[in-house]
């Protein structure tokens, strides 16, 4: 089962973040042991924001370990449909690109997410499955 990973997890690998490196980690293991692990056009430009070189994040995101997919068509108008629903629900504007268009990625191509930040998945695409750390508590994959 092949599984789109959002952007936060990636970062924690890089950045090595104190909370979040080793679940994260574990988790993207634990990914690949199921199957292809996914980025797309929109999460490849969130977690290159933080870099300068282009090749340094070839080097971190290499195409061997994380199978590039691009957004499908259906999933950019399911995006909209969620943020009218977002918007309708009084919810500000600045939200509508990565969230939305991972989710709807996700939604129609059938594919979990994993994520540490569920919220707005939870409420916009309740089809998804979600690997959080609430669904999938720590355990050490790396040995």
């Amino acid at each position: 089962m092949a599984t789109l990973v959002d952007t936060n997890v990636l970062v924690d690998v890089a950045v090595r973040d104190p909370d979040w490196h080793s679940w994260s980690l574990n988790q993207l293991f634990a990914a690949a042991g199921r199957g292809a692990v996914i980025i797309n056009q929109i999460i490849y430009s969130e977690f290159s924001y933080r870099y300068d070189d282009p090749d340094e994040v070839e080097r971190l995101l290499p195409e061997t370990e994380f199978l590039r997919e691009g957004l499908p068509w259906p999933a950019a108008f399911a995006a909209a449909q969620a943020f009218r629903l977002y918007r309708a629900g009084g919810g500000k504007k600045e939200r509508v690109l990565p969230d939305f268009l991972i989710g709807a990625h996700a939604a129609i191509r059938g594919y979990p997410i994993l994520t540490r930040d569920p919220s707005g998945y939870r409420s916009y695409f309740p089809m998804v499955e979600l690997i959080t750390p609430e669904t999938h508590p720590m355990k050490d994959l790396t040995r």
